[in-house]
């Protein structure tokens, strides 16, 4: 029986771990309660990712604009807009834009965007894709285990689990 369980075991631990998840690329734009163009604003008002991304604290997120940022442009420019309107109504009621999310990373993740884009100099486009070049965001790039792990390798960045994986 002993000899069964060690040959049941070992059978066990040579099984190849099941293939990564595949991610339909590029994405479908999700339904976002604002039209917003990173293009237009890239392009002409000459921002840039930091500008209205900013990174607090430890820097693990980039942050969305909070509403009032945003007036103090759209106070004066395309103010007639029924968009601009409604960011507006936001601005007044001191509420948050309602955004979809394009990327997120599962919570069992410890990603920082300080360290990738502040700390080790990678540019936003490298997870993001070119979102400057963009009217309408989607997902185009994966950040699936095998994309972050073929990157770390290719920086010669550690692929150990508890680098990424919270041990907690």
């Amino acid at each position: 029986m002993r000899l069964f369980l060690l040959v049941a075991a070992l059978a066990f631990a040579q099984k190849p771990p099941p293939p990564p998840v595949e991610e339909k690329l590029p994405g479908t734009p999700p339904e976002q309660p604002l039209a917003f163009s990173h293009k237009t604003h890239v392009t002409a008002a000459k921002l840039k990712c930091q500008d209205c991304h900013t990174m607090s604290g430890e820097g693990f997120q980039a942050g969305i604009p909070k509403e009032s940022f945003c007036m103090g442009c759209h106070v004066a420019i395309k103010k007639e807009s029924p968009q601009i309107q409604k960011l507006a109504s936001f601005a007044k009621e001191k509420k948050a834009v309602p955004w979809a999310r394009i990327y997120r990373v599962p919570d069992i993740i410890w990603f920082s965007h300080s360290v990738h884009a502040k700390d080790k100099g990678f540019a936003c486009d490298t997870c993001h894709g070119p979102v400057g070049e963009r009217d309408v965001l989607f997902k185009e790039k994966p950040t699936n285990m095998t994309s972050c792990m073929a990157c770390h390798a290719a920086h010669k960045a550690s692929n150990g689990c508890d680098f990424c994986h919270a041990s907690q």
